[in-house]
């Protein structure tokens, strides 16, 4: 679990739509450990709840295959790469300006205008097979135009699982896709009791003493519990509680993001560099770790909180209409995703677009590992930099 999750965490450019391009051809196409439905149903069921979405999907796939031990291995081994190399741009202060540094993050756009290509190719064929779900997909694209942002995310797969039970009901109904987590509904209701008491009782413990790493423990988990949609939309919130604060300047919060969109992995692991670059004491390595914690920690209290009894809902025929419409939902979220902001960010020129071809028909025809891609396309952006440079 460790090793797969790694090499993820490794080559995982792109943010957390991309991510799940990613995981699908590792998790789904190369090592089957699910099929498509399961892991569209983990997806939907993700990006119902606040948190990062993307590192959600890795620790349920990791709990499901390999129990808690292994739902660890997959967060940490997603996590751990990116963390790493943003605490180590933390204390060394580098750089990623100039033409080159430019042309190896604009290859890495590109990247993900490939994987999300990918994802959207794929799991349109299998879970968008008949006019009822392709309609709902389309149904999920419009109300992401109408209403952007992780509000019309949450809508969209709203709207979707209605849309299913009303038009998906009658359809033959396909062997279910059994998915067990080892969680008990005693553990879940303890998960999602922990998650109200931290969310509440942290921000009362800070105010009463004169503890900095709490009060750094507190203001990273209130981001990470939040924020819906995950990605992007906790940045905001991240700025409010440490440069609104004083805990370090706007100019090393940018800088830091903008190393952020330079390596793999989940974006959330931004905190730690935030907690590392911080001026107050704790920082360095203990308040990198203290950020990271508290950032993830409410996203997983509330999955785990929400798996035992997700999972008997999906086995009722009327909760299986619903998930294929929210499937169906998740396909259209991604083609919307596609576009905007995936495309309209990378895609600057007409050489832009034909290196995403380029890519696209390396990884779906000729079968190329992701990582083949991410390389080719980094080194071509720096080339190119260097070149106009």
């Amino acid at each position: 679990m460790f090793v797969a999750f790694l090499k993820l965490g490794l080559t995982s450019f792109g943010g957390p739509i991309a991510h799940l391009g990613y995981f699908r051809d590792e998790l789904v196409l190369r090592r089957r450990w699910l099929d498509d439905a399961a892991y569209a149903e983990l997806v939907a069921l993700c990006q119902f709840l606040p948190g990062p979405a993307s590192s959600q999907v890795g620790f349920a796939l990791g709990l499901w295959r390999a129990g808690p031990l292994g739902a660890l291995a997959a967060w940490a081994a997603f996590t751990l790469p990116s963390a790493i190399a943003l605490v180590l741009f933390a204390m060394a202060a580098g750089a990623l300006e100039g033409p080159v540094a430019q042309g190896v993050l604009q290859g890495l756009k590109l990247v993900a205008v490939v994987v999300v290509a990918q994802a959207v190719w794929g799991m349109a064929r299998s879970l968008t097979p008949d006019r009822q779900r392709a309609s709902i997909a389309v149904l999920a694209i419009a109300a992401i135009v109408l209403l952007p942002g992780a509000i019309g995310q949450i809508l969209a797969i709203g709207l979707g699982v209605v849309a299913g039970l009303l038009l998906c009901r009658d359809l033959p109904l396909p062997p279910a896709a059994v998915v067990h987590f080892p969680v008990s509904r005693r553990m879940g209701v303890i998960a999602l009791g922990l998650f109200t008491l931290l969310l509440v009782g942290l921000p009362l413990l800070a105010s009463a003493g004169d503890s900095h790493g709490l009060e750094l423990f507190a203001g990273f988990f209130r981001a990470g519990a939040l924020v819906f949609g995950g990605g992007h939309v906790v940045l905001p919130l991240l700025e409010a509680e440490t440069v609104a604060t004083g805990w370090l300047s706007p100019e090393v919060f940018i800088a830091g993001y903008g190393a952020t969109q330079a390596v793999p992995g989940p974006l959330f692991t931004f905190a730690a560099y935030l907690g590392a670059a911080g001026t107050p004491s704790p920082n360095g390595l203990l308040g990198a770790a203290i950020a990271l914690l508290a950032i993830f920690l409410p996203g997983l209290l509330l999955l785990i909180g929400t798996l035992p009894f997700w999972n008997s809902l999906r086995s009722r025929p009327l909760a299986q209409a619903g998930m294929r419409g929210a499937n169906a939902a998740v396909v259209g979220i991604l083609g919307a995703a596609l576009y905007n902001p995936v495309f309209t960010s990378a895609v600057l020129s007409s050489l832009d677009f034909a290196l995403a071809v380029g890519g696209f028909v390396l990884l779906v025809v000729w079968k190329a590992p992701p990582w083949v891609v991410v390389v080719m396309l980094a080194t071509t952006g720096g080339i190119l930099g260097m070149l106009g440079g």
